[in-house]
């Protein structure tokens, strides 16, 4: 079996390859985002079952063309480097994605999305396509009845998703593009059944890989995730990783699944170089504090100010700098396992060892802005 593309990092983080922003911020200097994670609005087309965005309800905005240029306009004046449009809501359900794909890739930014699939128009993939650096198909099963159960959708939308793809895959080829397309799936242990239905779907439709990753809970416990029974799926997983072949990757996220939705570190160090918006237009310093009940780490609106405004604000600082004190302890004031998780066991290792960052050693991988 010919062995995948290692430079495709699916479990892990690319934080060393930053080295400069990390030495800057170890200073005690403000620094921009490497990455920023939002959406275009809260809305989505479906339903799934194990969807965290109905425990992010914020204040909603209006997310407005204008609103949304002098956002990418002001990441890329300050320094960020990549945003990828996931988050909080659907962002294909905004009538500007496309306008805002491209006004960030002219900006200089790499750009992402991670959509459904279900309301991407066909007849534009031509032109979102060279303006992605990777495109990611939420899909948490591999079946039709099964994928509109989970995902809370009609059967009719899985077919619409796979000929979607398969016409992304066409056109990538087509015009030799860059763009890594890829399917994500969310795996709750009832899925289990659909591990390798989708294994195979994905290697059927051509896709550069599938990427299976445990399901985030917030610290009540809202969704109800045993996190214990993922320890049970780990013959069935390494099964379908063995799909894997030149040009196809499966990968499970080993480090998060098999956690048991534990984390080390006590303080969160990771916003400052991967922060994340609602797609209400909140900023806030990740996705689990979005809910209202968190306003106390709430720090602006970017439909009400500019982004680089409240990035060069007080209170942002005041918000980064309490989550990474003794006042704040991850383990227990917030959800498990986030965006931040590998990025904060990276920096906590940094500051308790009194470590001083390396250069990494070996090839730059894919998506490194992406971190």
């Amino acid at each position: 079996m010919n062995e995948p593309d290692p430079k495709i990092i699916l479990d892990g983080h690319k934080l060393a390859w930053h080295k400069d922003r990390v030495d800057a911020w170890l200073r005690g200097e403000r620094v921009a985002p490497i990455t920023i994670d939002c959406a275009l609005t809260r809305r989505c087309t479906y339903r799934c079952v194990y969807c965290y965005g109905q425990l992010q309800a914020n204040d909603e905005k209006k997310m407005t063309k204008d609103v949304i240029f002098r956002f990418l306009d002001d990441a890329a004046q300050i320094g960020v480097k990549a945003i990828s449009f996931v988050s909080d809501g659907e962002s294909t359900c905004s009538p500007y994605l496309k306008d805002a794909l491209l006004r960030g890739k002219k900006n200089g930014l790499d750009m992402a999305l991670g959509t459904n699939g279900y309301l991407l128009k066909d007849d534009e993939l031509e032109d979102l396509l060279p303006a992605l650096t990777y495109l990611r198909f939420n899909m948490s099963a591999g079946e039709r009845s099964r994928y509109a159960k989970i995902m809370g959708c009609r059967e009719e939308n899985f077919d619409k998703v796979c000929q979607t793809i398969r016409r992304c895959v066409e056109i990538k080829k087509r015009k030799n593009l860059q763009v890594t397309l890829g399917l994500q799936m969310v795996l709750l242990p009832d899925f289990a059944d659909q591990i390798m239905p989708l294994a195979e779907l994905g290697r059927e439709l051509g896709v550069d890989y599938l990427v299976i990753k445990h399901c985030s809970d917030d610290e009540e416990g809202s969704l109800g995730v045993d996190y214990s029974k993922y320890f049970d799926l780990t013959s069935l997983l390494k099964k379908a990783e063995e799909l894997s072949s030149g040009d196809y990757l499966v990968k499970a996220k080993w480090s998060k699944i098999l956690s048991g939705g534990k984390r080390v570190y006590r303080h969160c160090y990771g916003p400052p170089f991967i922060i994340q918006l609602s797609g209400s237009g909140l900023v806030a310093p990740c996705g689990m504090l979005f809910n209202n009940k968190y306003k106390k780490y709430h720090i602006g609106n970017i439909a009400e100010r500019s982004f680089k405004e409240i990035w060069q604000s007080e209170r942002y600082w005041e918000v980064i700098n309490e989550i990474a004190s003794d006042r704040f302890d991850a383990r227990t004031m917030c959800g498990a396992l986030c965006l931040q998780h590998k990025v904060n066991e990276y920096l906590w290792e940094l500051k308790t060892q009194g470590r001083v960052p390396e250069s990494p050693s070996g090839d730059m991988p894919m998506h490194v802005n992406f971190i």
